[in-house]
């Protein structure tokens, strides 16, 4: 499989994780759900295969029906090109036999938090009737925080459905199978407690116990050979963590832990100084398991005259013989027995496999918000198909199927229909509306909406001033992208501070920023004539085009004096207009009608104060320009 191939529509190939015997694994990422994911693809050669697929469905089967924090989530399953394929939770990390074998030897207390980890993972399992029959470190996965999640129920089964194990086979992993499974009996879940004793076994030697030339070899050592002593490796493991490993190996299952809640419970307080002296656990069998040739006449003879009898003891226990009214009541016990199993068995598959649950409605929901209603409803998210819609959001549900408030299998998909967004639209108008709630309704019909703000000192803050699309023209979310020209609203500008500057300097700066500039005198002995005293607003005071920026400028005497003119100038709309320029220009002490006095745009009647600084005897004179032609001026400014 190529990195960048899709499967379903939906997860891009990124890289391969690993190849196994029934299938390989693949990096993939969700595009709906933004996520990596772990992609399992039946291999091509056995996509025929029944007994493979069988296999392969059990897998999925089996890991939805489990919600624990350390067992591999199972996303989605299909069918992709006659492949099958099972989507699943993305573990960054290793598996524990690479772990084992890159950071041997590994600290005690973290041997005991992985396999807590395991065993609470194990146990939810078996909760559910669940035997997985494979654990192994290559099946448990451990990330970079030291998480611990299971993987890998390929040849589970639940124990309902016991008649689906194929006795004449070996099923499982030989370096971790257990004895009953060797001999090619039924799995259960002391099966399951034994392989994962000679994990433990393995988190604290870095081997396996048993090795040979053949899988053959292994399976025979497994029921005939006792598991090696951790302590003469090591002799810093304590003898009750020891025990732990003798108790989950014993031969026989009856002498194993009764479950792994029982085996998790020892295993914690394993390390306690109080069991540092705890005797080795001694486990006795008489034969190990190995096979008898019996004579058949004797074991019939022996049947009838019940377990333990000899022919010479026999009268003397036939007054203990089971009379028949007892033998009858054993017998309603033992049926009674077999119905109740077979009802639990029965509830038990409804309520996983076959039990009905309500549709929510997850209509308008994005796809993550709709996984999670689902999952709370226990259910899972389908196939995700997209339709134009003019009515729900891009990225929003537009329907499910089944339909909101119908019955689905519980654990069964929910297809969704997802909006594309609108295939077209009519470009309206929004010059002069607010940019926010216009760009949200047009990214909601699919649109990639942009803008780019300038400062504008009559359009208030916000405002759409411009649209690269006018109106009535087609637009298509596929094709086209919106911009738009927005307010910033009026240009701020900081207030230098002027003190001890010539007025020219002052005049320059309210040129270049159109404010209006308004003088006063004052007489000072450490100022320089015409330069600035004070000012108002203070230094790093922020104004906007158009306010007043007034100083005091030094006068040592008598010599000039300042009037303030009023000038109101007239608004131009002909043709249209919606803004004017105007130039003042003016002739004081300080300026001459050659000189730019003030340059503003306006867009209706403006007055402005224009101060003249003139001498004794002297007359000022203005002159306004407006859209490149004088329409007013004055040439007897007296002080």
């Amino acid at each position: 499989m190529n990195p960048g191939y899709e499967i379903g529509h939906r997860y891009r190939i990124i890289r391969s994780l690993g190849e196994g015997g029934m299938a390989n694994v693949y990096l993939a990422h969700d595009t709906v759900l933004d996520r990596d994911v772990s992609v399992k693809l039946l291999r091509l050669d056995l996509r025929d295969d029944p007994n493979t697929k069988r296999r392969f469905h059990r897998e999925a089967m089996a890991a939805t029906q489990l919600n624990d924090p350390h067992i591999v989530g199972i996303y989605d399953v299909g069918e992709d090109h006659g492949l099958q394929y099972m989507v699943m939770q993305y573990v960054k990390g290793t598996d524990l036999k690479a772990y084992i074998k890159k950071n041997f030897p590994i600290s005690l207390p973290q041997v005991v938090d992985i396999m807590t980890q395991v065993l609470a993972a194990v146990g939810t399992a078996h909760a559910h009737g669940i035997i997985h029959r494979d654990l192994k470190p290559q099946n448990i996965l451990i990330d970079e925080n030291k998480n611990i999640k299971i993987t890998d129920f390929g040849i589970a089964v639940a124990v309902s459905q016991d008649s689906l194990t194929q006795t004449n086979t070996l099923m499982g992993s030989v370096h971790y199978l257990s004895p009953e499974q060797a001999r090619g009996s039924i799995a259960t879940k002391q099966s399951d407690i034994y392989s994962l004793g000679i994990i433990l076994y393995e988190l604290l030697t870095g081997k396996v116990p048993f090795e040979g030339e053949t899988a053959v070899s292994i399976a025979l050592k497994h029921f005939r050979e006792e598991v090696p002593s951790v302590r003469q490796q090591n002799e810093k493991i304590p003898q009750s963590l020891e025990n732990v490993i003798i108790k989950a190996t014993a031969k026989a299952p009856a002498d194993r832990y009764s479950s792994v809640d029982e085996m998790a419970a020892d295993l914690k307080t394993a390390l306690n100084p109080v069991r540092a002296n705890e005797p080795r656990v001694e486990i006795h069998h008489d034969d190990n398991g190995e096979t008898k040739v019996l004579d058949i006449k004797h074991l019939k003879d022996t049947l009838q005259q019940g377990p333990g009898e000899d022919e010479e003891e026999k009268p003397a226990k036939e007054k203990g013989k089971p009379t028949k009214k007892t033998s009858r009541w054993r017998k309603y016990l033992a049926v009674s027995s077999l119905v109740v199993v077979l009802i639990i068995g029965a509830f038990a598959c409804w309520w996983f496999l076959m039990r009905q649950v309500i549709t929510p409605d997850v209509e308008g929901l994005t796809p993550v918000q709709a996984e999670r209603s689902l999952r709370r409803h226990n259910l899972r998210l389908g196939n995700i198909t997209r339709v134009n819609s003019r009515t729900v959001a891009k990225n929003r549900i537009v329907e499910t199927k089944p339909d909101v408030n119908h019955k689905a299998r519980v654990n069964s998909s929910v297809d969704v229909v997802l909006s594309a967004g609108v295939k077209q639209w009519k470009m309206g108008n929004y010059v002069g509306d607010d940019y926010a709630p216009v760009a949200r309704s047009l990214r909601n019909k699919g649109f990639q909406v942009h803008h780019e703000k300038v400062y504008s000192d009559h359009v208030g803050k916000g405002e759409i001033m411009r649209q690269n699309h006018k109106k009535g023209t087609i637009v298509k979310p596929a094709d086209n992208t919106i911009v738009f020209r927005v307010s910033a609203g009026k240009k701020p500008i900081k207030v230098p501070d002027f003190k001890n500057q010539d007025i020219s300097a002052v005049q320059q700066f309210a040129n270049e920023n159109k404010l209006q500039l308004t003088t006063q005198e004052k007489r000072s002995k450490t100022i320089a004539t015409n330069h600035v005293v004070s000012q108002t607003p203070r230094p790093g005071s922020v104004l906007n085009h158009g306010d007043t920026l007034t100083v005091a400028i030094a006068n040592s005497g008598n010599q000039t004096k300042t009037t303030n003119i009023q000038i109101n100038i007239p608004f131009d709309g002909n043709g249209g207009q919606r803004e004017n320029r105007v130039q003042v220009y003016i002739k004081d002490a300080n300026h001459n009608l050659t000189m730019e006095y003030q340059d503003i745009t306006i867009n209706q009647e403006t007055t402005i104060n224009v101060p003249f600084t003139l001498k004794r005897g002297q007359m000022g004179a203005y002159r306004v320009v407006r859209n490149g032609r004088t329409i007013m001026s004055a040439t007897n400014i007296t002080g």
